[in-house]
């Protein structure tokens, strides 16, 4: 992270999970992302999510198929969209809560599992009165699993 706002356009080096939980207020069991390998400010950016056998939902969801929940692959998307964020705005953001304030467009192309790697790719649409928008995307692999386009805003800022 950055002392303060940085260029637009900016490339950043990837972003580590002890700086991700810098960043951001979330924790286990809800921190769904493991690092972020690609951050372009007030651009893009691209989250990575382990998907482990040891999730805790898999007890439940479902114990003879285990599937990520689908708003779980939203949760991550909306973390790597608040790392961005971060990253644009500067340590004034860092540890700030993220409001979702709009899910739109939401589509599941295919279920996500354990041994699987979650690909978060974010790109900002707008950022108008303090709300930013996203088109997101996770993948598996080459295979689309989720998009949606998501809204938020940091409280506080």
């Amino acid at each position: 992270m950055t002392d303060g706002p940085v260029q637009p356009g900016t490339l950043l080096d990837d972003i580590d999970i002890n700086q991700i939980m810098r960043m951001i207020p979330h924790r286990y069991p809800i921190l769904l992302i493991d690092r972020v390998v690609e951050v372009q400010t007030e651009t893009s950016a691209v989250g990575i999510k382990n998907v482990s056998a040891n999730e805790p939902f898999f007890q439940g969801h479902f114990p003879d198929r285990p599937i990520m929940p689908g708003v779980l692959i939203i949760e991550a998307m909306a973390q790597t969209a608040a790392v961005l964020v971060v990253a644009t705005i500067g340590p004034q953001a860092a540890g700030k809560l993220v409001y979702f304030m709009t899910i739109d467009q939401a589509r599941f192309r295919r279920p996500v599992e354990p041994g699987d790697q979650l690909r978060l790719k974010v790109v900002k649409e707008q950022r108008k009165l303090g709300v930013w928008k996203f088109t997101c995307q996770a993948t598996v692999g080459d295979q689309l699993a989720a998009q949606a386009t998501i809204s938020a805003k940091i409280v506080g800022i």
